[in-house]
């Protein structure tokens, strides 16, 4: 998506993908990637999610990328953290203890900056980038994280019916992204209720993506 479509949605608060109280499945299917306090967690496209508190309160550190400025003043708001900012060329970071989040595009990144990360949990990253984009984002990921696990949602539903994002990543496509590098496990395949953003009938589903031995 181009960069001023997500500034825009930020600055209209047309942020209907935002959940303040955190993914319920995240916080069902926590245990799953099964790992110790203190390890380091990549949430990319992180906007404001509360999924970030829930992960410091059970004691992890967070990092994260976020191409809107905003969202990152809002989160650290809600957090009642004064965050540090220093420049890392080319983003601007938002620190403080157990979190850091670098403002700026998500392919900018690189391992470098990153530092090493324990997991990755992808809520609202993959499924926020047209079909066009999303072999290239994978690939980054796998790139800039060593491969690191990942706790992955998507949805499947029928694109004709509604426009994205989020955008339709159905099965056939986690495979074809992630097996290679990785061992692929159905965790949870959810209907939501309401229909997703209340307009068509959809799936939720969470995948555990562990990398393949090398």
């Amino acid at each position: 998506m181009e960069h001023d479509f997500w500034r825009q949605r930020w600055a209209a608060n047309q942020i209907g993908f935002h959940e303040k109280d955190g993914n319920k499945l995240l916080l069902r299917h926590f245990d799953a990637i099964e790992l110790p306090e203190g390890s380091r967690y990549f949430v990319p496209l992180c906007g404001k999610t509360g999924d970030i508190a829930k992960l410091l309160i059970k004691g992890y550190r967070v990092v994260g990328v976020e191409l809107v400025e905003e969202a990152i003043r809002q989160l650290f708001d809600e957090l009642g953290v004064a965050p540090e900012m220093t420049d890392v060329d080319p983003f601007k970071r938002y620190s403080a203890e157990d979190i850091e989040i670098f403002v700026g595009d998500v392919f900018a990144l690189t391992a470098d900056i990153l530092g090493p990360v324990d997991a990755v949990y992808d809520r609202a990253a993959l499924v926020a980038f047209p079909a066009e984009m999303r072999k290239r984002y994978t690939a980054h990921l796998a790139e800039i994280t060593n491969r690191a696990r990942q706790m992955l949602i998507t949805f499947e539903y029928d694109q004709s019916d509604m426009d994205g994002p989020p955008f339709n990543v159905h099965e056939d496509e986690v495979i074809d992204h992630y097996a290679s590098g990785y061992d692929i496990d159905l965790v949870r395949r959810k209907v939501i209720p309401q229909g997703l953003k209340g307009e068509v009938a959809a799936n939720e589903t969470v995948w555990l993506l562990t990398p393949k031995d090398t």
